[in-house]
């Protein structure tokens, strides 16, 4: 059994979309960011970056896994499900994961903290981090042309980077011009197992809370 320690976050919802996919039994711990849970010593004894998703896979020993793409990577290799067999498409679904992880994901966050969260509107950086996730969305536009999916199969790759781009509005973001993009939102968002992972955990924050308990994290 594999317990998920998580928040209603994008790198959280990365995790629960796999473990749905996958079908694997697991058990939910969400961790209260407003409260700072994830900066206590028990929590930092898992992840001692103190962030969000952790697994502990208790069929193997226990073992922990910090870090959403690494994460990913373990369930992918755990399972043989997820990931091509292919070397050379294993090599490319590894490569547009590693893209959200250093890219699509941090450009967001930042969007978000900029435009949501911040308590004074800087208009450089707002711009800044807008700019560059959009030219980011244009990239996957450019590899989604004439695929279903970024490498062809469904992937950890789709998953990951899907976490992110669905959250668009959010971070002030239009996909307006990109319909390869909007076609592959909609394609993973239709998926049930997708639905599913997304719900993990249950939270009832209205766009106030969140905002606030964000603020909460960030101070």
């Amino acid at each position: 059994m594999i317990e998920l320690l998580t928040a209603a976050t994008p790198n959280g919802w990365k995790v629960s979309v796999a473990l749905e996919e996958l079908g694997l039994p697991y058990t939910v711990r969400p961790i209260a960011l407003g409260q700072r849970e994830q900066k206590e010593e028990w929590f930092l004894e898992l992840n001692p970056n103190g962030r969000i998703p952790v697994i502990v896979d208790h069929g193997n020993d226990d073992f922990v896994v910090f870090e959403s793409g690494a994460i990913l990577l373990y369930l992918a290799e755990k399972t043989g499900r997820l990931l091509p067999s292919d070397p050379e498409q294993r090599s490319r679904a590894v490569q547009w994961l590693m893209f959200q992880m250093g890219g699509i994901g941090p450009m967001m966050g930042q969007a978000n903290v900029f435009v949501r969260y911040a308590p004074e509107k800087i208009p450089y950086a707002i711009d800044r981090y807008q700019r560059e996730s959009r030219r980011l969305f244009e990239v996957l536009e450019r590899r989604l042309a004439g695929r279903e999916y970024l490498v062809d199969e469904y992937s950890i790759a789709d998953i990951a980077n899907w976490c992110w781009v669905q959250g668009y509005a959010w971070a002030g973001l239009s996909i307006d011009g990109l319909p390869n993009l909007k076609g592959w939102l909609d394609r993973i968002a239709a998926r049930p197992a997708v639905q599913r992972g997304k719900a993990v955990p249950e939270s009832r924050q209205s766009q106030d809370e969140r905002v606030e308990n964000a603020r909460g994290i960030l101070a």
